[in-house]
């Protein structure tokens, strides 16, 4: 049975085993397509690399279709099992997936429909955007399969078995890495080869989550025709915030490999390095948003806002020592990434740049994704939509443009990072502001219903001739502030003012 397991215990302790965990499994799976990338490095064309780039770049805009989605699940559902509503918790469970299907599957057709023109977009051409184009004319049908097996490991995140949600992803991970050298080198299949086998690890991922969620925790309900029309607007009032920010991501992301291509293939080659190597380098952080959200989500079911306040500042701590951390391996690291992937000429020079200068900087891209994620969770998921959207044009665009006409492509990146501090620093500000201000609206009603009901037993008192609860209690607190008026324990238990509809103070 669910359980909200995050509204009691260690705050930093749920952070570190969600987090681990969570990124533990994305990490494989990013592990795997920088093997990708490794493997067809070996078949000697430097159009591969840079292929599965450009790829990347429309592959990343729709899975971060399905990542919204998810967002908007998890939320609704860890918010109802804090509140104990396990019945609820389902049927919103079955109805996002519904909705996550749908609208996954529209975008894999439109998507699919427009492959070589938002190729063009980003910048490919020739024999690269060939490549690229047979990669994705594999891998985008099998989008609303990765939809829902990332919704059911939010579901899975959501009731506290981030472990298994883990394994999912490993499973799917381990599969892409055995028949990755299979479909590409024995069979001979070059591109198409990982694609297939990404297509192949997107079904066990699916399966694996899929066993857990109806089998291990029977937290799917039956559907409901009603029910669902009745679900899609506080659906879609999280995932269709959730699903602009989070395609806000690889539209910025867009920006930068069409600013990178205009100094040629060599150089996407590195950044399509860069791609799958930051991922499993700070895949702790991706997978701190996912982490914090089923955190705040039970505390704010719970009423527990010193608990939300305090995953907020855990999360951003941790944020911090983790990138420092994990900067510092890369530095020290650089010659042997560029060896390992045999990048040369201008690909290594943008790869040693980056684990230089710029990989310290995803600390604040680090946090905005803590901001986010209290956001989707606190109810305001536009807040998220706001910062993220506002990220990838007035925080990508402009720096980027100056950044490469005074930089080069190394403005390029310069660029990228500064519009990141500018949008961390705010979102993380206005994100403990939004706590402040859910507590201030979640109390003022029950305070208000308080001194009703007290005013209503003052009348009661003074028709018995006895003396007003509320003047005794004003002149008890001019007389000491701290105290509580004696006998309101009495009072609360008259009025029915019951101990779960208060916050944590």
């Amino acid at each position: 049975m669910a359980v909200a397991k995050f509204v009691q215990g260690s705050i930093l302790r749920h952070i570190l085993v969600m987090s681990s965990t969570a990124a533990i499994g994305i990490s494989a799976l990013f592990v795997v397509d920088l093997l990708d990338i490794f493997f067809l490095s070996l078949l000697g064309e430097q159009e591969l690399a840079a292929a599965v780039g450009y790829a990347g770049t429309i592959s990343f805009f729709t899975t971060s279709i399905g990542i919204g989605l998810s967002i908007a699940l998890g939320a609704l559902v860890s918010r109802s099992i804090g509140a104990k509503q396990i019945e609820k918790a389902k049927r919103l469970l079955l109805n996002s997936l519904v909705v996550t299907f749908l609208v996954s599957l529209f975008v894999a057709f439109s998507v699919y429909m427009f492959i070589p023109e938002l190729l063009s977009l980003v910048g490919a051409t020739g024999r690269t955007a060939e490549l690229a184009e047979s990669y994705l004319n594999i891998l985008v049908p099998s989008l609303p399969l990765i939809c829902l097996a990332m919704a059911l490991g939010s579901a899975l995140r959501a009731v506290g078995d981030a472990k298994l949600s883990m394994v999912s992803t490993l499973i799917g991970g381990g599969v892409n890495a055995v028949f990755d050298p299979i479909f590409i080198f024995m069979f001979a299949m070059g591109i198409e080869g990982a694609a297939v086998a990404s297509v192949m690890a997107r079904f066990a991922v699916f399966a694996v989550a899929a066993r857990g969620v109806v089998v291990k925790h029977n937290l799917l309900g039956r559907f409901n025709a009603d029910h669902f029309v009745e679900d899609l607007s506080p659906i879609f009032a999280i995932a269709g915030p959730a699903m602009l920010t989070n395609v806000a991501t690889p539209i910025g992301n867009a920006v930068v490999t069409r600013a990178i291509a205009d100094f040629g293939d060599s150089y996407v080659a590195g950044w399509a390095v860069l791609g799958r190597l930051i991922p499993v380098s700070f895949g702790m952080i991706f997978a701190l948003s996912g982490a914090i959200g089923p955190i705040v989500g039970q505390n704010y079911g719970a009423l527990e806002f010193e608990r939300v306040k305090e995953s907020l500042t855990r999360a951003i701590q941790f944020c911090a020592v983790y990138v420092l951390v994990v900067s510092l391996l890369l530095f020290l690291t650089r010659h042997q990434i560029v060896s390992v992937f045999d990048m040369k000429g201008d690909a290594a020079d943008l790869i040693l740049f980056f684990c230089s200068f710029i990989a310290v900087f995803f600390i604040f891209s680090g946090i905005l994704f803590v901001a986010n994620a209290s956001f989707n969770n606190l109810g305001k998921a536009k807040y998220s939509t706001l910062f993220n959207v506002g990220k990838a044009t007035l925080g990508t665009i402009p720096f980027v443009y100056f950044g490469a006409q005074w930089g080069g492509v190394y403005g390029v990146l310069i660029g990228q990072a500064v519009g990141s501090i500018l949008f961390g620093v705010l979102g993380v500000l206005v994100a403990y502001r939004l706590v402040d201000r859910v507590r201030a609206a979640a109390v003022e009603p029950v305070i208000h219903t308080v001194a009703e009901d007290i005013n209503e037993f003052d009348e009661e008192l003074s028709l018995s001739g006895q003396s007003p609860l509320s003047s005794s209690c004003a002149n008890m607190a001019i007389v000491n502030e701290e105290q509580d008026c004696e006998g309101s324990n009495e009072v609360a238990e008259l009025i029915g003012v019951k101990e779960e509809r208060t916050p944590s103070k």
